[in-house]
């Protein structure tokens, strides 16, 4: 592994890699849940917490597939452990707010088909990050999660009140602003040299 700064792997994954914006990963909640900042602020939350967990997870089962020598069941060891996790992540959202459980709807489970989130353990293990640069690389995924889920949901809720033409209203004007947002997080991409 090249030695990078703890802040560069932050920034690196949160900014100029972006999962949603460069990679294109998890778009379906980027879509379906950026319609209120409110839930997409919780959204963000909830994926970041589950791309945690998911990157520890990761980073000691790749140490013990490898250390067993069966790194071919690394794939469907990461699955696993990122629908416990979702799951969890459910049940909690579900007893503590209701009210936010119903928000987020189908999009919560849909977590666990997130290919942001598996996205993250691969790369990290593909890059040969160490638990502390798993730690801040999920971290920074998250926040470049949240960030991205936040700027479409301002978007969204300022368009509500602007008279747009009703040939652009709905998935045309969304998928419209996803493109610009991800054109813009491109211009990050000549910071990481």
């Amino acid at each position: 592994m090249k030695t990078e700064s703890l802040w560069y792997i932050f920034i690196n994954a949160s900014l100029i890699n972006n999962f949603v914006l460069a990679y294109f990963l998890g778009i379906c909640p980027f879509l379906g849940v950026s319609g209120k900042k409110e839930t997409a602020m919780k959204m963000g939350g909830a994926v970041t917490f589950v791309m945690l967990i998911a990157s520890i997870c990761a980073y000691g089962l790749n140490a013990l597939l490898i250390a067993i020598g069966a790194p071919f069941l690394q794939l469907i060891s990461f699955i696993v452990v990122i629908a416990s996790t979702v799951q969890l992540v459910e049940m909690f959202i579900k007893k503590m707010s209701p009210a936010l459980f119903r928000a987020l709807g189908i999009f919560l489970p849909l977590i666990t088909t997130n290919c942001a989130i598996l996205g993250l353990a691969l790369f990290q293990t593909n890059l040969g990050y160490g638990f502390l640069e798993s730690i801040i690389y999920a971290l920074g995924a998250g926040a470049g999660f949240t960030l991205a889920l936040l700027l479409m949901a301002g978007l969204r809720e300022r368009l509500d009140f602007a008279d747009t033409p009703s040939v652009a209203k709905g998935t045309v004007l969304t998928l419209f602003i996803a493109g610009i947002l991800s054109l813009s997080f491109m211009g990050f991409a000549g910071l990481g040299g």
